[in-house]
């Protein structure tokens, strides 16, 4: 398990997902709704939408109801989207010296977490001609560094917990670049012929690339063409 670097401050690593198959409601008939839940805070941020809008229509969703009263995100992880991988998207993160990190398409994102609280009185708010702090700022501040502290703690706590469980059922994989592997038809759809009869694994597939010890990345034949070459190491095993 790769450990992702925690925020220092809220709002500054999010992460965003899709949730869609709603039934039309509201004056704009919305069925979709794009979920923002910050690292840090736990706060989450709940936009309408349609399901059918575009890569712009997205960027301009955040703009005009999140950046415009919150900030700029340093770093967006996501699911692979095509209105993520866009070439539009691309650029904004290449113009704002902003990240995009990218899961894996097995995996499942956080998009609902429970809401948290949302400090508002960061210390690099205050005037930088002030010189008498009010008591009660002062003490406040003090309690959200204490509060800082504590959920840093804990956030860090709670990844040893679950990199020791995991660890222990997960050994590291020792594949190779040029090595010939099987891939799983677990998420496979496309395979002809009856379900039941359809081989558990397909291949044999050359690696060509590898991502940490999470991922790698096969060269797939033409009838699996329309897959994405990238996989978690669970779904792949040595031919």
């Amino acid at each position: 398990m790769i450990h992702i670097q925690e925020p220092k401050s809220p709002w500054a690593v999010v992460h965003m997902d899709w949730v869609t198959a709603f039934p039309p409601s509201g004056d704009k008939s919305y069925n979709a709704c794009l979920v923002i839940v910050d690292r840090y805070s736990k706060a989450p941020i709940f936009l309408p939408c349609h399901k059918d809008e575009t890569a712009m229509d997205t960027a301009l969703l955040l703009w005009s109801r999140v950046l415009y009263h919150i900030q700029l995100f340093k770093n967006i992880i996501s699911d692979r989207d095509p209105k993520f991988t866009s070439a539009l998207w691309t650029n904004l993160h290449r113009l704002f010296r902003t990240k995009h990190q990218f899961t894996l398409p097995q995996e499942k994102n956080p998009a609902l977490l429970e809401k948290g609280w949302n400090p508002r009185l960061p210390a690099d708010t205050l005037r930088k001609d002030l010189i008498d702090i009010h008591p009660l700022a002062s003490s406040f501040k003090i309690m959200l560094d204490k509060v800082k502290h504590h959920a840093k703690q804990r956030i860090n706590d709670a990844f040893d917990y679950a990199k020791q469980k995991w660890d222990k059922s997960h050994k590291v994989p020792d594949f190779k670049v040029r090595d010939l592997a099987l891939v799983s038809t677990l998420n496979f759809n496309n395979i002809k012929g009856p379900k039941k009869l359809k081989d558990s694994y397909v291949g044999a597939f050359i690696i060509v690339a590898l991502y940490g010890n999470n991922a790698v990345q096969v060269e797939l034949s033409d009838e699996l063409g329309n897959k994405h070459p990238t996989f978690p190491v669970s779904l792949i095993k040595p031919y």
